[in-house]
């Protein structure tokens, strides 16, 4: 509870230091320390946040010390009591207190909103309490002449009806008298109070998380959500190269050839990798040892000389289904849990499906390729729809279900109705866009550019935000993705044989990990998991990366482990550079 120190001029309260008297002694001369008499508005504001900070506390004593050293009030006499009087119920003297405070308000008329709120508050516990007719009272004569949110007075007559407290409290949503609701409609009075009268509630612990959020936000390796509080308040927070993924934790080996994609299923329980071998590798993934080992096997297209490389893979969103693409006619769909295949969806039969990408509920989805049209099917196979002309490297489909993001070879990334078969341009690069991904909240693009590297647009407000700067994108199909925490980050392979990472903030790369001995096709970001990066390549291999040794540990809760079995442990010399 906030209250006024005794003995403080209303000056004081408003925070004008200078006319206060500190130590006994008038700021025109020196106190009797030797120190400057005089505070600053600054001053003023610091002295009120701590005391504010310490009563909240509990250590009134030191409030009491500091106000009296200072010569300022923590809150304006008039404010303190309406605060203290809120709290303890004592609504006659809080309606009294309203008309001083009426003087003290940026705009006085805002002193019927908050009568209001003061009297919505004294009508409930008066109907809790069991005495209606008072309650009625307030209402017909209190409530109503104030003239103001007519449909919340309706709405507060109606609960006259409730036969019990439990009743009213449960029609209402009300927590029902006591600290909880008075301290709930305090917060609902403060802002109409400027700050020179009183302290907005729990300012200084605003003022630390904002400061918290904008050190993390600058920090360019920032990849864990441990609490602010967690990171102290006496050096500015900066997260250690060694925290985040940036260290080969495990590389598997079971591909024969090539491996083209690999992607984490969204309960990041799963990985999937496929090879031109035209083989698929489910995982089970351990995000405590950040190591994964293998489930299924799916024996992929063998129907020509060399079999049909897979492509390009896609989760549903409840982890269950995995859309393969072959660079054929033919999509499949598989039971990842069962390791079985699902459906064969066979339409165009001179169709290269080189892309795909599921509708929200895990139903349906959408697949296309180079020969001038995509498809949007049901699991079972049944075509809903259909758009011409239209040669896609790249699907998405948003959140909402009805809007479908595709990236073209006309450079431009559109979307589509999927009751509509004409398309609206979102934007329109300068080179070939090889690949696509989108955020979680489908606002972000990063785009894959050839010759030009990976850029990173604003859907919304279709706006190009960066150009990642580092990676030199050739004309390879070269796939990248977000990740980390909060998604601040975007990884792509490279024909570089590196994996380079940017943080959204930044152009220049924040790591840059090196490891593989050809060109890295594919990353993925475990999307549960932010400390699990997963890339492939043409040297035939997945790689695994976590924090350093130290890291990892405290980040997962246990050492990590190579599976047994699974994998081979990354050698000396597999760490980023």
């Amino acid at each position: 509870m906030q209250q006024a120190t005794n003995g403080c001029s209303e000056n004081a309260a408003h925070g004008d230091g200078a006319s206060s008297t500190i130590n006994g002694s008038s700021t025109n001369g020196q106190s009797s320390s030797g120190r400057p008499p005089k505070i600053s508005k600054r001053d003023v504001d610091v002295i009120r946040l701590v005391g504010q900070y310490l009563q909240d506390l509990g250590l009134t004593k030191s409030v009491e010390q500091l106000m009296l050293e200072s010569g300022l009030c923590l809150d304006h006499p008039a404010a303190a009591r309406f605060h203290e009087h809120i709290l303890c119920g004592e609504w006659v003297k809080a309606e009294a207190d309203l008309q001083e405070l009426k003087g003290l308000l940026d705009h006085p008329e805002d002193v019927t909103k908050m009568r209001f709120l003061l009297l919505e508050q004294k009508y409930l516990e008066l109907l809790e309490d069991g005495r209606a007719i008072d309650a009625l009272d307030v209402l017909r004569h209190q409530l109503t002449p104030l003239k103001h949110n007519v449909q919340r007075v309706h709405q507060l007559s109606s609960y006259i009806m409730c036969s019990t407290a439990e009743d009213l409290r449960e029609q209402s949503g009300w927590p029902g008298a006591g600290a909880e609701s008075r301290g709930l409609l305090m917060s609902r009075l403060q802002p109409f109070l400027p700050p020179s009268v009183m302290v907005p509630g729990s300012r200084l612990e605003t003022l630390l998380q904002q400061s918290a959020e904008l050190q993390r936000s600058r920090c360019p390796f920032h990849n864990t959500a441990a609490d602010s509080a967690d990171h102290g308040l006496l050096v500015d927070h900066l997260c250690s190269r060694e925290q985040f993924p940036t260290e080969t934790v495990q590389i598997l080996r079971q591909h024969n050839d090539e491996v083209w994609f690999c992607k984490f299923s969204p309960d990041g329980r799963s990985l999937a990798s496929g090879s031109k071998d035209s083989t698929i590798i489910v995982w089970d993934v351990d995000t405590e040892s950040l190591t994964v080992k293998p489930r299924h096997t799916l024996v992929g297209h063998s129907d020509g000389p060399h079999g049909y490389p897979l492509c390009y893979l896609a989760w549903s969103p409840d982890s269950r289904y995995l859309l393969a693409a072959h660079e054929s006619p033919e999509v499949r769909i598989w039971d990842a849990v069962q390791g079985t295949l699902e459906k064969s969806v066979n339409h165009a039969s001179n169709d290269a499906i080189m892309c795909g990408a599921w509708h929200p509920d895990s139903t349906k989805f959408v697949c296309g390729g180079t020969h001038g049209q995509f498809y949007l099917f049901d699991i079972r196979g049944t075509q809903h729809d259909r758009w011409e002309g239209v040669r896609v490297r790249s699907l998405w489909f948003q959140n909402d279900g009805q809007t479908i993001l595709a990236a073209d070879t006309h450079n431009r990334v559109c979307g589509y109705y999927s009751d509509d078969p004409k398309p609206y341009e979102i934007l329109t690069e300068s080179g070939d866009v090889m690949s696509m991904c989108i955020n979680d909240t489908g606002t972000l693009a990063a785009l894959n550019v050839a010759n030009q590297g990976v850029h990173l647009w604003d859907l919304q407000d279709k706006v190009l935000l960066r150009k990642f700067q580092g990676l030199t994108q050739g004309t390879f199909t070269v796939y990248g993705c977000f990740g980390g925490l909060n998604q601040e980050f975007v990884a792509s392979g490279s024909e570089e044989c590196n994996v380079y990472i940017w943080n959204t903030r930044r152009e220049k790369p924040v790591a840059v990990l090196q490891g593989h001995t050809n060109t890295v096709n594919c990353v993925t970001w475990n999307p549960q998991c932010p400390s699990m990066l997963v890339s492939c390549s043409d040297d035939s291999t997945v790689r695994v990366w976590g924090p350093a040794g130290p890291h990892r540990a405290a980040a997962t809760g246990r050492a990590a482990a190579a599976s047994s079995g699974a994998s081979d442990l990354a050698s000396n010399g597999s760490s980023a550079t």
